[in-house]
Formats: C-alpha cells, sequence, structure tokens
C-alpha cells in the first residue's frame, strides 16, 4: 500500500483532475501524497487538488508498474460472469475507499456468448451523483478491466441514472468499510 505517503514525480504525469474530470498535467519535481491507492490507481493530493493517476503512469510515482498479460480467448473456455464481477471490484471510487460493486453503482451486467474472438460484457453502472466528471473515467476503467479479463473481446459500460443512487444500495461490506453500520 501506498497511501499517506508523499512523493516527487519524476516526470511529467497525466492526472484527472477530481472531482472535474479535467486532464491536467502534474509537472516533473512536484511533490503530491499519495492519499488513496486502490486498484491499481492512485488519488493524490497536489497542489490543484486531488487527482487520479492511471496505474500505467505509478511510475511517476516512483511505483513499480506491474506488467499484465491476457490469454487467447479460445484457450480460456467461457466467461465466468463472477469473475467479471470480481473485475469490477478492483475499480474504486477516487474519493471513497469502496469498491463501485459494494458502493452499489453496478446494476447489471450481460454476458453474450463467445464468438471466435471472444464474448462481449455489457455493464449497466450509475454514479452516487450525476453531475460527477469521474463518471466517464470509472466507465472507462471498469470497461478496460473487463476487457483485460480472458475470453473477453469487447465490453461496454453504459451510465444509466434510473433508478436513481442512494446510500441504501451500499452492499454491507461496502458499509461496513465507511463505519456506516
Amino acid at each position: 500500500m501506498h497511501e499517506n505517503t508523499e512523493r516527487t514525480l519524476t516526470r511529467d504525469c497525466p492526472a484527472i483532475q477530481i472531482p472535474a474530470g479535467n486532464t491536467i498535467i502534474l509537472s516533473a519535481g512536484s511533490t503530491v501524497f499519495i492519499t488513496q491507492s486502490l486498484g491499481g490507481s492512485y488519488t493524490v493530493a497536489t497542489e490543484m487538488g486531488l487527482a487520479r493517476v492511471a496505474p500505467q503512469n505509478a511510475d511517476a510515482l516512483g511505483i513499480e508498474i506491474e506488467a499484465t498479460s491476457k490469454t487467447d480467448a479460445a484457450a480460456s473456455g467461457p466467461v465466468d460472469e463472477k469473475k467479471v464481477w470480481d473485475q469490477l471490484k478492483t475499480c474504486y471510487d477516487p474519493e471513497i475507499p469502496v469498491n463501485i460493486v459494494d458502493l452499489g453503482l453496478i446494476y447489471d451486467c450481460h454476458i453474450a456468448p463467445a464468438t471466435e474472438r471472444g464474448a462481449q460484457v455489457t455493464v449497466k453502472m450509475t454514479l452516487t451523483a450525476p453531475g460527477c466528471g469521474m463518471g466517464p473515467v470509472l466507465a472507462q476503467e471498469a470497461k478496460s478491466k473487463i476487457e483485460s479479463l480472458p475470453g473477453v473481446d469487447e465490453a461496454s459500460v453504459e451510465l444509466v441514472w434510473d433508478p436513481p443512487w442512494n446510500q441504501a444500495m451500499i452492499s454491507e461490506a461496502g458499509k461496513m468499510q465507511l463505519g456506516i453500520i
């Protein structure tokens, strides 16, 4: 874990400003404070406020990037829905240290039968607030993580607003993490 550590950026680093969702560049040599490191991404406090650093830019924080690989769809067999849900549990809200599944943001997951290229996964998700600029960022992260699963050819993540999200949708595990049980 890298939470609560100060780092000096080793190179210019693209990041996403929280909660606006704007892309910014954090300059080499600037100091950041890692406030959350969950699911491979990093939430950092900067002089411009909070920002999210993607896993592929961890080296700018002085953190070694782990290589990942995807095996051939034909060799892996059908896509297991539990593995899709488990992969979605590796996506975290950048401000709340709870994954998007336990936050109750995932409404539906459908896996279409595999073709010769692999299965297609469709997910419907919402956000804690409709105006959150991080929505497209979280949806893209979920899409990328699903597509990294063996046997998945393509994923689509649709942001939906019905039913509106509320705190009752948080799982028991999420409520325990947030201390609201």
